[in-house]
């Protein structure tokens, strides 16, 4: 029997960051993933702290941000491989009265460093009757450039374990799970949480998401663009479009329904012929109350979870694995508004 101090299984944002977790405080673990939830691959990879819909800011956005990009920038470092990019958003405004409330919000003292106030008139090649907001430091995570790469590495470390997690092995008592011994065992299976019996009791709600890509020659934005969606650059004349929400989901495929909710949005703003390449779909771990599933089992006290971070995972991820983990090595209390022990 091999013995580690952590078992994960799941390897999305959510697993990904605490396994950079654990390398960093030297902890020996296991990865057990068979890539079967894909919110995390399919994501748009857009981290944005702020609410474009409401101007305002998303729970300790500010603070997580400036956490995650160093996280971000240290996985880089050690995979020796670029996918963290900065790049405004420009977000465009319906009417005066949102341009109104953007200035409004930009007085606050916490969305400041992010709403730019120089409006932008106009964008080459996209319908507005009005002006568009500038965010600043916002950008874009190549998550499936991110997570191949950090799976690469940790199969060549021997940590890393392609197939789908037994539940039948798992052996509560004796801390064992086929040739493993461990110390704590982490849950980070996105929407596949709702197989797992020991935390299946939570109240997540899966929510599809789908995407388009496409191909528009011509349009040569570098910026990404938020009007009821977003549009996405992502060079040699692609970019990705979307996305859908929808809890009504019967499968994971890619539907023709969200494909022309998507187009019939993005023709309403672009002013360019372009081509459909490709369409993706993944199902978002989400919450009721919108807040992240983050704990320890009520009964089994090495048990542990950590999940629901809907469309906020790539800022909250770094802050999570941090929470987490002073949790279990340090007794630190978890934010109240992300435990699980809200729910009893």
């Amino acid at each position: 029997m091999r013995e580690i101090d952590y078992i994960i299984v799941g390897f999305g944002l959510s697993g990904l960051n605490f396994t950079k977790k654990l390398i960093d405080e030297n902890k020996t673990f296991v990865v057990f993933d068979n890539q079967s939830e894909d919110a995390s691959r399919v994501a748009g990879g857009i981290f944005n702290p702020v609410i474009l819909k409401r101007f305002n800011l998303a729970w300790n956005a500010d603070v997580q941000l400036t956490y995650a990009k160093d996280v971000y920038q240290s996985i880089e470092e050690l995979l020796g491989v670029k996918f963290l990019y900065s790049k405004p958003i420009y977000r465009r405004f319906n009417s005066t009265e949102e341009q109104n409330d953007w200035f409004t919000a930009s007085d606050q003292p916490q969305l400041s460093r992010f709403l730019n106030t120089k409006l932008k008139k106009s964008i080459p090649n996209i319908e507005s009757e009005f002006s568009f907001g500038k965010v600043n430091e916002a950008g874009y995570l190549d998550t499936v450039l991110l997570i191949e790469s950090f799976k690469n590495y940790l199969l060549e470390q021997g940590n890393y374990i392609e197939e789908a997690f037994d539940y039948n092995e798992l052996n509560s008592t004796k801390n064992s799970y086929k040739d493993f011994t461990f110390n704590n065992i982490v849950f980070c299976e996105g929407n596949g949480l709702s197989l797992n019996r020991f935390f299946n009791d939570l109240p997540l709600v899966g929510n599809k998401g789908e995407y388009v890509t496409i191909k528009c020659e011509g349009l040569d934005l570098d910026e990404m663009l938020k009007f009821s969606l977003f549009l996405i650059p992502l060079g040699d004349d692609l970019y990705k479009v979307g996305a859908t929400y929808n809890r009504q989901f019967k499968d994971r495929e890619p539907s023709a329904s969200a494909k022309k909710q998507i187009l019939a949005k993005l023709d309403k703003v672009l002013q360019l012929p372009y081509k459909v390449v490709d369409q993706e779909a993944g199902i978002r771990p989400t919450t009721k109350d919108r807040r992240a599933l983050i704990g320890r089992h009520s009964e089994i006290k090495n048990f542990y979870v950590n999940n629901g971070y809907g469309s906020r995972g790539i800022i909250m991820a770094p802050s999570a694995a941090k929470w987490l983990y002073d949790f279990i090595e340090h007794q630190k209390p978890l934010p109240e508004e992300v435990n699980i022990d809200r729910f009893k």
